[in-house]
């Protein structure tokens, strides 16, 4: 019988070949490679479990458990036959990847320009919120919209990105610069929330024919309200800025985002992603969704696969004799 080159299943060749493997009740009892210690190994027909790190953290099937069933193989040629196992020496070549560099210049130096003119495209056809009777006139929501983005994208103060707002008018982008009070009460304003959100969907769109495997993941945002709190443990008052927790779904290919959901700092990341993987389903066909084991559960598994997509998110723990839990 010939093997293949998985790392895991040399290792556990290496362990039956070498180490002495026992069997104790419905157990079997193998050494570490390490010399310390010994891990328990379980051959459950339907959920083979072993003690080790390895398995515990990713439920896969370790090189413990390999070990075992080389074992049962060995032992299992009762008409006397011989099964021969090769080993195979696996040579790790190291790949290196030349730069296009012509590309990614090119990308560089026109990143702006090409900026400007997809979020022109983007706001455009925008529907006017609703304007208050007193005060004045209200700024399009092309170029209020416009205008924060361009400052989100500048990483700049309202005031400071006013240069590059004004620019932006000359070159005709937006009819008129507003004030810098405007485009901060735009941010500041619930009604553009849904539109923001509505943007993020629509700049997703051209790439749903490249797009079928998806990761899901958080980051914190602090804002500028400051939280001080009296420690009662240690006596003196504490204080930090607030924050809030933004979670997302993007494409791996292309990192373009499908989906995002905006909470406070405690928000769960296991209870989002149901959310985040109806949205990016609307408009895309999927077929993974990674990420890491703070979205491990059983619903969330079931919300992928009834997607038609297959789930790559660790469990939690594995205990020992017990089933595999999130």
């Amino acid at each position: 019988m010939r093997i293949s080159s998985d790392p895991r299943q040399q290792r556990g060749l290496q362990i039956a070949a070498t180490a002495k493997i026992t069997k104790k009740g419905g157990a079997w009892l193998v050494p570490s490679q390490s010399g310390k210690g010994r891990y328990t190994v379980c051959l459950d027909p339907q959920t083979p479990h072993c003690t080790c790190k390895d398995h515990a953290e990713w439920g896969c099937r370790c090189k413990h458990i390999i070990a075992v069933e080389y074992v049962l193989l060995r032992e299992s040629n009762a008409d006397g036959s011989t099964t021969v196992i090769e080993t195979l020496t696996v040579q790790e070549v190291s790949q290196t990847y030349s730069q296009n560099w012509s590309a990614y210049n090119k990308a560089q130096t026109t990143e702006k320009e090409q900026f400007l003119k997809l979020l022109d495209e983007l706001c455009s056809g925008l529907p006017e919120l609703p304007r208050s009777k007193n005060g004045r006139p209200s700024v399009p929501i092309h170029d209020a919209i416009f205008a924060a983005c361009y400052k989100v994208f500048t990483t700049m103060s309202a005031r400071r990105s006013m240069s590059d707002v004004r620019a932006a008018e000359a070159q005709g982008y937006i009819s008129k610069t507003p004030h810098f009070n405007t485009v901060l009460n735009c941010i500041r304003n619930p009604d553009v929330t849904a539109i923001l959100y509505a943007l993020i969907t629509e700049s997703s769109l051209p790439l749903k024919d490249f797009e079928t495997n998806f990761a899901a993941d958080s980051t914190g945002f602090t804002s500028s309200r400051f939280v001080r709190w009296f420690d009662h443990q240690y006596g003196p008052r504490q204080g930090h800025h607030d924050w809030v927790k933004v979670h997302l779904m993007c494409g791996v290919r292309t990192n373009i985002v499908t989906a995002v959901e905006i909470k406070d700092r405690d928000a769960s990341d296991t209870k989002l992603l149901p959310a985040l993987v109806d949205a990016t389903a609307m408009n895309f066909k999927m077929d993974e969704v990674s990420a890491d084991k703070g979205y491990g559960s059983l619903n969330n598994y079931d919300v992928i696969q009834n997607h038609g997509a297959v789930p790559y998110i660790p469990w939690f723990s594995v205990p020992q004799g017990g089933r595999l839990r999130a």
